[in-house]
């Protein structure tokens, strides 16, 4: 491994579905490349990728986990990602480490929820996409019908790089052949198609064959290949048994061969300056010799290592004891200890070059997401953000034992650090924390975690909806805060007006003061009664959002200004305008996936309208079940899944994601708002 250079480095990821034999596959290729004398079962807890307790008492992964391994002087740096909706987080970012994507689809199954969603979303990236058919060798499989189903939904640039043969015990390739045997479809046909497709990437192939017939050879089709890899324009699809080691050997040859390197994938979405302010691209080159740039796509905490960064190395080499730089952090961190990772094992290493995928531990400066660098040049350098699911499944938790609250925030900060799709919430006015993921089983799993690695029990309840408010219209409001008790007093005098911003804009703080009657230094405390307001509530104690406040005039006095007065002040001012713009509630909308049987729709559909929902589309699946797509208010379906599990006998499962806030019916809202109390106190 030592001596080799950045064009025999391929990273990838698996992803697709949950079931879809991804972590076997994993297994399937570390063995054929020699990386493990025997392949580890998913059933039996043995397999490289799936090495955590839940893991292997759940039967999948529920992380995603990093290997390597060398074949024919190609590295192969792997991402195995889960498969299940309710942790999508972990695959999405994945995708920030990897060149190609591989997309692996259960024969059995066929398209599923996450099959379309990872493609999606490998697309938005820019990732060069493969589609590897798993699980051939299944019975009561469709493969023409299989290939016809993907063509249709993600279309005709999916074309096939091989075909089952002989009764599915093994493939033959049709990239560099034309004649052969296969369980279906035509060798010659496939492979014309092929080559058709991949010469239109260049004008010169093109014309030479149009003129004179004859078939480039591999050789000038690698470079029209990788264009139209990265350019969207194919979409291989490849098929293999990973538990018969059908197509194994021949998906390895087409991830050294024709998987992009470093050099060929499309150039991460680097750029510099700060987010939402003025930015330029980056151009990032994976050239060993220049200045580092890695991005951390994965935090890992360890009881043994401490917090681990994982990422993969864009530009440069990191050698041990480098000097690196987190972010736009003054003081570098030394890496004295580089690994490499193969699934729980930590490989020490001594240098990193562009397109492997790295580790350092014990360094606390470490976030998801952060840039590492050698050099202030390259301060300011930011990768674009994945989009990720936001968390909408929440549970509002407390601790068993008086006195865990503060562990129990510490180690829902570590589960954060993991997750981007986890978050914990504190709600001031009601003392709840909840926490927020992807769905009940993602909880469920993060409650285990909690309660196996730290020990931490907990009582869970269902928590609040995270209302929100805002207005509609323009009002003014004003404030004296007078206060004398003896020895100095407190004055403060606040005048500010109120209007909506467009959904989705927040808060936004406007000093227009002429003049200096409110002096500059109290005006963040104006700012800090004003924010007070917000965050606690007007209607019914939930936070307002969507909101420009101007702070236009006011008054001091010479002894008795005061920063506590401002602060009193600014609240009380902003709480008196909004209450005079007329205020409305808005609730959490969210777009559900509903996957049953076929014969259960009739009732769900119905369901869902009960619940103030509406249904969007229903899509066919395999093995006569349905999906359902619709909108519904959050509020609605906080028992849903014990209800879905009534009503198709167990057979049922959903998906839920945020889509938007919308105002809640007047009935509702004087419902919420019967039970607040507005704090007037003048602290």
């Amino acid at each position: 491994m030592s001596n080799i250079s950045v064009e025999s480095i391929r990273s990838v990821a698996l992803v697709g579905h949950g079931s879809t034999g991804k972590t076997t596959l994993a297994e399937a290729l570390l063995h054929a490349a020699g990386a493990i004398a025997a392949k580890g079962s998913v059933e039996k807890g043995s397999a490289v990728c799936d090495f955590d307790v839940q893991e292997k008492a759940a039967g999948h992964s529920l992380n995603s986990a990093v290997v390597h391994f060398s074949d024919r002087n190609v590295e192969i740096n792997l991402i195995d990602t889960p498969g299940y909706p309710d942790f999508a987080g972990q695959a999405i970012a994945a995708l920030a480490g990897v060149d190609t994507a591989l997309v692996v689809i259960n024969a059995q199954t066929g398209i599923e929820l996450s099959t379309e969603r990872m493609m999606k979303w490998a697309a938005g990236r820019a990732l060069c996409r493969m589609i590897v058919v798993n699980k051939i060798d299944a019975d009561n499989v469709d493969l023409p019908g299989l290939v016809n189903d993907i063509r249709e939904r993600f279309g005709k640039e999916c074309l096939v790089l091989d075909l089952p043969a002989h009764d599915r015990q093994d493939v033959v390739e049709v990239l560099e052949r034309d004649s052969g045997d296969a369980d279906f479809d035509s060798v010659t046909a496939a492979h014309r198609a092929l080559i058709d497709q991949i010469i239109e990437e260049d004008e010169d192939l093109l014309a030479k064959y149009l003129e004179d017939g004859q078939e480039p050879s591999a050789a000038e089709l690698h470079a029209p290949f990788e264009k139209a890899l990265r350019a969207g324009h194919l979409v291989p699809i490849l098929f293999v048994s990973a538990r018969t080691g059908a197509g194994i050997p021949e998906l390895l040859h087409v991830l050294e061969t024709l998987a992009p390197n470093p050099t060929e994938g499309n150039p991460p979405p680097f750029y510099k300056g700060e987010p939402g302010g003025v930015t330029e691209a980056f151009a990032a080159t994976p050239d060993p010799d220049k200045h580092v740039l890695a991005h951390v796509f994965k935090v890992i905490a360890d009881p043994y290592m401490g917090k681990v960064g994982v990422f993969r190395v864009h530009q440069g080499t990191i050698r041990k004891d480098a000097q690196l730089f987190v972010g736009d952090a003054k003081r570098p961190f030394k890496a004295g200890h580089l690994y490499k990772l193969q699934g729980k094992d930590f490989v020490e290493v001594d240098a990193l070059l562009p397109g492997e995928i790295g580790a350092v531990a014990k360094i606390e400066e470490i976030e998801f997401d952060v840039v590492l660098h050698d050099s202030h040049d390259e301060d300011h350098i930011h990768l674009k953000p994945l989009e990720f699911p936001k968390p909408m499944q929440g549970l509002a938790v407390e601790t068993k034992k008086k006195g865990d609250e503060q562990r129990l925030f510490d180690i829902l900060h570590k589960l954060e650090l993991e997750d981007p799709c986890f978050a914990m919430e504190r709600h001031p006015t009601t003392n709840e924390t909840v926490i927020r993921g992807l769905g009940e089983m993602h909880l469920r799993y993060k409650l285990e975690k909690m309660a196996s690695q730290y020990k931490m029990e907990l009582e869970t309840t269902p928590p609040r909806i995270p209302y929100r408010e805002t207005i509609t219209g323009q009002a003014e409001g004003h404030c004296r805060h007078k206060k004398q008790s003896g020895g100095a007093g407190q004055f403060g005098e606040v005048f500010l007006k109120v209007e909506p911003l467009k959904r989705g804009e927040g808060f936004e703080f406007v000093d227009h003061v002429k003049g200096g009657v409110i002096p500059g230094v109290f005006m963040p405390a104006v700012e800090k009664g004003v924010r007070q307001a917000l965050e606690d509530g007007v209607v019914a104690g939930y936070p307002v959002e969507d909101i420009r406040v101007i702070v236009y005039d006011g008054k001091t006095h010479a002894v008795d200004g005061k920063e506590v007065a401002f602060v009193t002040a600014g609240r009380k001012a902003t709480i008196e305008a909004i209450l005079a713009a007329q205020p409305i509630m808005l609730e959490p909308i969210v777009s559900i996936e509903i996957i049953a049987p076929e014969g259960n729709m009739g009732d769900l559909a119905g369901d869902l309208s009960a619940r103030r929902g509406h249904v969007t589309g229903t899509t066919p699946r395999s093995h006569g079940t349905m999906a359902i797509a619709g909108e519904v208010p959050l509020a609605e379906i906080t028992d849903y899944a014990s209800r879905l599990k009534s009503m198709t006998g167990g057979k049922g499962g959903y998906t839920i994601e945020f889509v938007r806030h919308a105002q809640v019916p007047p009935p509702l809202q004087q419902k919420l708002a019967a039970g607040h109390e507005l704090r007037t106190d003048d602290e």
